[in-house]
């Protein structure tokens, strides 16, 4: 086996491989991108491109009843959205249909099964794997018989003590059973391996199972497939979750077998795939990320809220800030600041940088972050980041069309000074917008008959009019004249100006008032006035 002790720094820290590497993303298709994923993926992006490399991405969807071409369709449109570009890939073509972007693919397991039964085959056939013709009742059986023998933790499946007599082989034969194939490790001994989060990482082959690597039904495991795929597609750094630090030793013990003889090639040539690029060998680094956890230090789930990137999509995150906030979780910048661009990140990230201690995610610090981009935009990159929590797409609403007339886009860019500095989330939008870009109104009742139907109120719809009919329609005027009418009152302003603000917009929460009546216009702010004056008269 080959060697894989790590070269380290006085720290401890396994180095990063020099020269372009190949990395992959390689996600079960639930349909869902969970934040802890996009990290690694993102992860994975930043080494391709600080090396040179290439960000492979691949859907692991041999699981036919989890995989479905919607869910797939999901994921890459997520990962798009998050900015995270790949060089080799599936895509979503003009027509909706799947497409592979790259020389290696397919790039979906589901379309590489011909490729794994053609490995499968040749390992069976040079001895490297052993039948198990044991139903799941029998295997239960069994282990439930080692535990009781050892009064200790899992049993470790191992050839010795584990494969069938040529007689029992013989008899399952007869029956009719169909085998399982394992991958036998070795008995004992130690494999270290580089890892570029966590140093030296030893595994004593004792304690390590013999996998399942093809089932009965003679389809790939994903032992068998994520390896197989390593080794095809040229990936030479393998970074990914923690939870999969277990499966390194088998997989590495079963990427010697693929390229020893030539195995994989001559697969890859029965399948009818591109043959290995030269120089590509099988991963020769791992990254085993640290867990991404809620602020109570508990695995991150639904509990927490949002764990999906869709869904901070459609709340109006922007995907420049996630990528931002998901570096930090595990990564600190060695210049110590937290707020960069992606070409900094980028020039600044190292795997070597990665702690080893789970990582918490605040939503809070998320929510305060984006809340500082969005006010640090431009006028216009602001009205065109509204733009889909406006027409459909990612909001409740539909209030522009797709794409905005002339007259709606002016609409919008009018509002973004008036509500910039409110918002944390683009999808905060949608509670001002509609009063902007509708003609009708939609009155709150409680608004009408508190505010409206005051005694107030009638005074201030009878007597508002004509002091905005004839001044300018500028904020400074505008607000000159409802404070004049307020001392005429001998009102507060803030009485003085929940009936207008009701009136024009049918609510009691709205942008700045003066902002507000100048965007709605004159005509349109002295037709709600007099609506208004009607609907309560």
């Amino acid at each position: 086996m080959r060697d894989l002790t790590p070269v380290v720094t006085e720290r401890g820290v396994a180095v990063t491989p020099e020269g372009p590497l190949r990395v992959r993303f390689c996600p079960a298709p639930s349909g869902w991108l969970h934040v802890g994923s996009v990290r690694a993926a993102l992860y994975n992006h930043l080494v391709a491109r600080r090396s040179g490399g290439a960000f492979v991405f691949r859907i692991e969807d041999t699981d036919a009843e989890r995989a479905t071409d919607e869910s797939t369709r999901s994921m890459t449109e997520a990962l798009a959205w998050m900015g995270l570009d790949w060089d080799e890939g599936p895509e979503i073509d003009a027509d909706g249909a799947i497409v592979d972007r790259g020389a290696h693919g397919p790039y979906l397991q589901s379309r590489r099964a011909g490729l794994y039964a053609a490995v499968a085959r040749r390992l069976v056939d040079a001895g490297a794997l052993y039948p198990d013709y044991r139903t799941t009742g029998e295997l239960a059986v069994w282990r439930d018989a080692q535990r009781a023998g050892e009064g200790q933790g899992p049993p470790v499946v191992k050839r010795s003590g584990f494969a069938h007599t040529p007689d029992e082989i013989e008899r399952y034969s007869a029956e009719g059973r169909l085998p399982s194939w394992r991958l036998p490790t070795p008995e004992q001994g130690e494999l270290t391996v580089i890892d570029l989060v966590r140093g030296p990482v030893t595994f004593d082959w004792a304690h390590v199972s013999d996998p399942v690597v093809v089932r009965s039904d003679g389809s790939a495991t994903y032992q068998l497939a994520n390896t197989v795929d390593d080794v095809a597609m040229g990936i030479g750094l393998v970074c990914r979750g923690e939870d999969l630090l277990s499966v390194t030793p088998r997989q590495v013990l079963l990427a010697d077998l693929l390229v020893a003889d030539g195995l994989i090639d001559d697969a890859l040539a029965e399948a009818g795939l591109a043959a290995r690029a030269p120089g590509w060998d099988v991963p020769h680094a791992f990254a085993h990320l640290p867990m991404v956890v809620g602020m109570d230090r508990k695995k991150l789930s639904k509990r927490h809220g949002s764990v999906a990137i869709q869904e901070f999509r459609r709340q109006g995150f922007l995907p420049e800030t996630l990528r931002n906030h998901l570096a930090l979780l595990g990564w600190s910048n060695p210049s110590g600041d937290e707020r960069f661009d992606d070409a900094d990140i980028t020039a600044a990230f190292a795997l070597e940088d990665v702690g080893r201690s789970a990582a918490a995610f605040d939503v809070e610090k998320l929510t305060a972050f984006n809340g500082e981009r969005i006010r640090s935009m431009d006028v216009d990159e602001l009205a065109h980041r509204l733009l889909p929590h406006l027409d459909g797409t990612e909001g409740e609403e539909t209030l522009v069309d797709s794409p905005p007339t002339d007259v709606q886009l002016a609409v919008v860019r009018g509002l973004v000074p008036l509500v910039q500095e409110r918002m944390q989330r683009l999808d905060e939008v949608e509670a001002y917008a509609a009063p902007f870009l509708r003609d009708a109104l939609t009155y709150d009742d409680a608004a009408v008959e508190k505010v409206l139907r005051s005694e107030l109120g009638a005074k201030v719809l009878a007597a508002a009019p004509a002091v905005l009919a004839d001044c300018t329609w500028e904020e400074e005027p505008i607000e000159q004249a409802l404070r004049a009418l307020a001392e005429q009152l001998e009102v507060g302003f803030g009485k003085l100006a929940q009936p207008i603000r009701v009136a024009v917009t049918g609510t009691t929460v709205s942008p700045p008032l003066f902002g507000t009546l100048v965007l709605i216009g004159r005509e349109g702010t002295l037709g709600r006035l007099a609506t208004a004056t009607s609907m309560v008269g």
